[in-house]
């Protein structure tokens, strides 16, 4: 039985987390395609211009059963391995196979506690890349910054690691060690870092007092489980206080649950206003509109963004943005704005799929374009080094306008 879950995936695959999720149902007569025959062909109804004769790869794996030197060949790792290849083909990072193990580490990934170093990665130009880090976490605190590309992970070569292959090396127990050679700008960097248990809650929140002025400051990690019921409490505080303005600290937000990000925006958005919508390649467009109860409506609002905010976080931004309820302050945001859904597959495995892209209310498509500020502000090493947030700065300045 084959089954879907609906969620906005960030950046693929985690370090610590394992990032995301989205979206659809599979019905593969219901795509235009059918199993006919003995020969096990596959025939696209969909107009393309030749079937696919699987007989290749049964000779293939017959070759290798009677010839390979080592016997007998694992035969579920050579499943494992022939679906992993084929969805692989189509050559998109966010279309993936898991196997039982990634599978169990991609489910626990919104959970909100994990063992890693606390760094989201993903696949730029061919090479592992760091997205972001979480506040606390053994990457953070070993200096790891987003942007970062990974050139080796404990002596090996990660440019020439598929995604899945860098993020199982950089993952491991708790108290163990990771060696990882970076190259930042045009600097290389050798980083040791102790993987840990990390608990992180999606929300926090607190107050900014600022020239007789109070401001909330609320600052979304990802959108996993407890998010919603953690936003609702950061909302009930920012009005109970009669706060001035609020700050949406989306910087380094991966994504998360598509769900979640609808909810959050209607906190701004007037019921039935459009928050995302969702481009099929079929032509067919789905929207997901705000559902109510826009508290926020009235408390000026800034956003802060940079590159590291992806997927679910840009929805939010662009949603707030379009209809004209905040202003964006920071860099450029990734642009992941393509959708992904989980299917679930027979013995514990599932593959995720990307099955349309994201456009904000006023027909912007997020995927690998992104969010531009409004105000752009850079944070650079230096500041974080000297515990200066420049981006933070100009959303206060902003509001106190």
């Amino acid at each position: 039985m084959i089954t879907t879950k609906k969620y906005v995936i960030t950046i693929v695959v985690l370090v610590l987390l394992c990032g995301a999720t989205f979206g659809l149902g599979l019905n593969m007569g219901a795509k235009g395609y059918v199993y006919q025959g003995h020969n096990f062909q596959i025939i696209n109804q969909n107009n393309a211009p030749k079937n696919v004769d699987y007989n290749l790869l049964w000779q293939a794996l017959d070759i290798l059963n009677q010839n390979y030197i080592d016997k007998p060949v694992d035969q579920q790792k050579i499943l494992y391995g022939a679906v992993q290849g084929a969805i692989a083909a189509v050559g998109d990072p966010y279309t993936e196979f898991f196997d039982p193990t990634a599978y169990k580490d991609f489910e626990t990934s919104l959970s909100g506690s994990f063992e890693g170093i606390g760094a989201e990665v993903t696949l730029n130009n061919g090479a592992v890349q760091i997205v972001s880090t979480l506040d606390g976490s053994p990457a953070k605190q070993a200096g790891l910054l987003a942007g970062d590309y990974i050139l080796k992970i404990d002596g090996q070569d990660a440019t020439k690691m598929t995604l899945d292959e860098a993020v199982n090396k950089i993952r491991g127990p708790k108290g163990t060690q990771v060696h990882l050679t970076i190259l930042r700008g045009s600097q290389q960097k050798d980083i040791t870092i102790t993987r840990n248990t990390i608990n992180v809650a999606s929300v926090k929140y607190s107050t900014i007092n600022k020239n007789g002025k109070t401001f909330e400051d609320i600052n979304i990690l990802e959108f996993g489980d407890d998010t919603v019921n953690l936003f609702a409490q950061a909302a009930t505080d920012a009005q109970s206080k009669h706060v001035s303005g609020i700050i949406l600290d989306l910087r380094d937000d991966p994504g998360g649950y598509l769900d979640d990000a609808v909810k959050i925006a209607s906190y701004w958005v007037n019921k039935g206003d459009v928050v995302v919508s969702e481009a099929h390649s079929d032509g067919t467009t789905q929207t997901y509109t705000a559902l109510g109860n826009n508290v926020l409506h009235d408390i000026p609002t800034v956003v802060l963004i940079n590159g590291g905010t992806a997927s679910a976080a840009e929805i939010l931004s662009g949603a707030l943005r379009d209809h004209g309820f905040a202003k964006l302050i920071g860099e450029k945001s990734f642009g992941k704005g393509s959708v992904q859904q989980l299917f679930n597959l027979p013995d514990n495995t599932a593959m995720k799929v990307t099955i349309a892209k994201w456009l904000t209310p006023n027909g912007q498509n997020l995927n690998h374009n992104g969010l531009d500020p409004d105000i752009k502000v850079a944070l650079t090493a230096e500041n974080i080094k000297n515990n200066q947030d420049p981006q933070m700065d100009a959303a206060v300045a902003q509001l106190l306008k």
